[in-house]
């Protein structure tokens, strides 16, 4: 072990079993299909989000600046668990090394507290652009920009680094079978022989404090923004609205499920099965991902013309080299 409580003489667990989501085994091949479908769609989604905005000149902005990194986090959260569901509930592989375990432990931490920051930062950018539109580029030039990623970045590692530290250096002398689909701390910290409310508590506070924080700023911003939109012109305000709408259903995707998720692990199973939550967390990592480049796609029109104008290019190139 990395490092383990007096009174307790432990091995590092070769590997753990995910079992999957209890209770629901028989429709272990369904979900393997539904959650294949929607890996797919989000990896696809995500990387013609960012080839479009990097390659096209005209959407050098900091709101798609910002998108594009939201995609890259999005492929990378999805990434980290998605694969290895699909193997445990299609071929019933479920082993996983101590030292994969916690890593995906961290990454899909790290990616979720990464991913509000920007979030925050998208809701940030709007202001500025609806609420001083003369000040935008003097504001959030490139600079501002890489400053405010490196910063979120860098919170993220801050906050979630103690976590998968207390839970990697509690002991494990007893059962190495997790009851969950990947890594999730809480269900890996109940295997330990030592009482593992210090991390769990750890986890609620400071995911409180961050996803706290960062809904109040968005907030304020966005409410600043319904203020500064009355006072422009009909075709204005629809279109403010249609921009910041997408945004909220973002939000609405990732913090909703996200912190129910969080706060449904406290509860005792006969409040909240344990299937349900085991459910909720997994729903919670793929569909963000698959979804937000869909809603922006369909509501930036910028993107979408850019899309479309990419793929028949990609369609016809492709039929004249086989003409």
């Amino acid at each position: 072990m990395l490092g383990s409580p007096n009174n307790y003489t432990t091995e590092v667990p070769a590997t753990f079993i995910l079992v999957g989501i209890p209770g629901l085994q028989s429709s272990h091949l369904w979900l393997a299909v539904s959650l294949s479908i929607m890996y797919t769609t989000a990896l696809l989604g995500n990387t013609l989000i960012v080839t479009v905005i990097w390659m096209d000149s005209t959407l050098q902005e900091p709101m798609y600046y910002f998108l594009c990194v939201l995609a890259a986090v999005d492929m990378v959260m999805a990434s980290s668990v998605v694969p290895k569901m699909v193997s445990i509930f299609s071929s019933g592989d479920n082993s996983i090394s101590f030292n994969a375990c916690f890593t995906q432990m961290y990454f899909v931490h790290a990616a979720t507290a990464v991913e509000t920051g920007l979030l925050l930062a998208m809701a940030f950018d709007r202001y500025v652009a609806i609420c001083k539109p003369l000040h935008y580029k003097r504001i959030l030039t490139p600079r501002v920009m890489l400053e405010m990623t490196v910063t979120i970045t860098i919170r993220a590692i801050i906050s979630m680094t103690p976590l998968s530290w207390m839970v990697s250096h509690l002991p494990f002398c007893g059962s190495n079978v997790v009851l969950h689909s990947y890594c999730e701390h809480i269900a890996v910290a109940k295997l330990a022989c030592a009482d593992p409310r210090p991390s769990s508590l750890y986890s609620l506070i400071v995911s409180s404090i961050i996803v706290g924080s960062d809904v109040a700023f968005i907030a304020a911003s966005y409410i600043l923004i319904l203020q500064a939109v009355f006072d422009l012109s009909k075709n204005a305000q629809l279109k403010a609205l249609s921009t910041c709408g997408s945004h909220v259903g973002v939000m609405a995707l990732y913090y909703l499920p996200g912190m129910a998720s969080v706060y449904v692990a406290w509860l005792r199973e006969d409040i909240v099965p344990l299937s349900t939550q085991v459910l909720l967390a997994d729903l919670y990592l793929i569909i963000p991902s698959t979804l937000n480049p869909i809603i922006y796609g369909l509501r930036t029109k910028q993107i979408r013309n850019r899309t479309w104008s990419l793929l028949i290019h990609c369609l016809f190139n492709h039929s004249n080299l086989g003409s």
